[in-house]
C-alpha cells in the first residue's frame, strides 16, 4: 500500500539473524510472546512470523482468531525476502504452525534459505500433541510438516508423545527413546533434544531432557516445579537455538536453557502467575553442576 502512494524507503534494511516462526497471542506467554524477548535478550535480532493468531490460549474459557490465511503467511515470507533482511540470517526457528497449507510453503521457504545461505541452522520444536491431549492439530498437519518441514531440520526438539508420534516407536525407557530418536536422524538431521523424556524410566517429582545425536546420547534430570503454565517448550527452543548460536555445545546448550526455563517456572509459580513469566538475567543464578545422568557415548 505504501509503494502505492509514492513512498520509497532508503537507507540500509533492517537485518535479522533469525527469524522465529510461531504462534502468536493477544493475552498470553506462549510461541512468539516468549521466542522473541528470549532471542532479543541474548543480543540476536528476531523476525517474528505468526502461524496463529489468537486471544489466547485454547485451555481459557473463550478464544477468538485462527490460523494465518495461507496467502498471508507465504507474503510475510517473501517480504522478508524482498526488504533485503536477510543476509545476516544465522537461524530459523520453527513451532506450532496452523495448518497443512503453512508446512507446504515454510518447507518450500527454508529450502530456499538454505540454499541462500548454507551456514543457516534450522531448529524446529514439531508441536502436535503431548501425552495428555494427544494430537491436538489440524487435520493433516502432522503429515504435512513430515512431508515438508521436518526434511528442513538440523535439530528437533520433541515431547516425549511427539517422538513416538514420528518415529511410530515406543519411547517410554531411556533406551527405547534413543532408539526412536536416532531412526529419525539423518544427513541433515544431526540431533534431538527429547523434553520430558522417557517417563517410564523418570523418578517422581522430575523430568529428563534426552540428547541425541549419532555418536552420543545423554539424560539431563532435573526437578519438577509444581506449575504448569503454557509456552514451556517455546522457551525451551528460543533459549536452546540462542545458546547454539553463541557457539555453546550441544549439551551446554541444553543444560544453560534447561536453567533458565526452571528458573522461569519457579518464578511463575511463586508470584501464582496464570501465564509463563520470564525473569530478568541479571535475577538468574548462575547454574550449579548438571546431573548428567546417561552418556551411552
Amino acid at each position: 500500500m505504501a509503494s502505492e502512494q509514492g513512498y520509497l524507503a532508503t537507507g540500509r534494511p533492517l537485518l535479522f539473524d533469525v527469524v522465529s516462526v510461531q504462534s502468536q497471542v493477544v493475552y498470553g506467554h506462549v510461541g512468539n510472546n516468549v521466542a522473541a524477548p528470549a532471542l532479543r535478550a541474548h543480543g540476536l535480532n528476531a523476525a517474528v512470523v505468526p502461524t496463529v493468531l489468537f486471544s489466547n490460549t485454547p485451555h481459557y474459557p473463550s478464544m477468538h482468531g485462527g490460523p494465518i490465511p495461507e496467502e498471508w503467511f507465504d507474503g510475510y515470507l517473501e517480504d522478508l525476502e524482498a526488504r533485503g533482511a536477510l543476509a545476516s540470517l544465522r537461524a530459523i526457528l520453527v513451532g506450532y504452525l496452523g495448518s497443512p497449507g503453512q508446512a507446504v510453503v515454510l518447507g518450500r521457504w527454508i529450502e530456499r534459505m538454505r540454499q541462500a545461505h548454507p551456514q543457516v541452522q534450522v531448529v524446529v520444536d514439531p508441536v502436535m500433541g503431548d501425552d495428555d491431549h494427544g494430537l491436538y492439530v489440524a487435520d493433516g498437519l502432522a503429515q504435512a510438516s513430515r512431508e515438508y518441514v521436518l526434511p528442513q531440520a538440523h535439530g528437533l526438539t520433541p515431547n516425549s508423545f511427539e517422538l513416538g508420534l514420528l518415529s511410530g516407536r515406543e519411547v517410554g525407557r531411556i533406551e527405547q527413546a534413543v532408539v526412536a530418536a536416532r531412526s529419525l536422524l539423518n544427513e541433515r538431521l544431526q540431533w534431538l533434544v527429547v523434553t520430558s523424556a522417557a517417563q517410564e524410566d523418570c523418578p517422581p517429582g522430575h523430568l529428563q531432557l534426552l540428547v541425541v545425536t549419532r555418536d552420543d546420547a545423554q539424560l539431563l534430570r532435573h526437578r519438577r516445579v509444581e506449575t504448569t503454565p503454557k509456552g514451556t517448550g517455546d522457551l525451551f527452543s528460543a533459549e536452546l537455538s540462542a545458546h547454539l548460536l553463541a557457539g555453546a555445545s550441544l549439551p551446554q546448550a541444553v543444560e544453560r536453557a534447561t536453567h533458565y526455563l526452571v528458573q522461569a517456572l519457579a518464578a511463575t509459580r511463586a508470584a501464582d502467575s496464570a501465564e509463563l513469566l520470564m525473569p530478568a538475567r541479571q535475577d538468574i543464578a548462575a547454574p550449579g553442576p548438571a546431573d548428567w545422568l546417561l552418556d551411552l557415548g
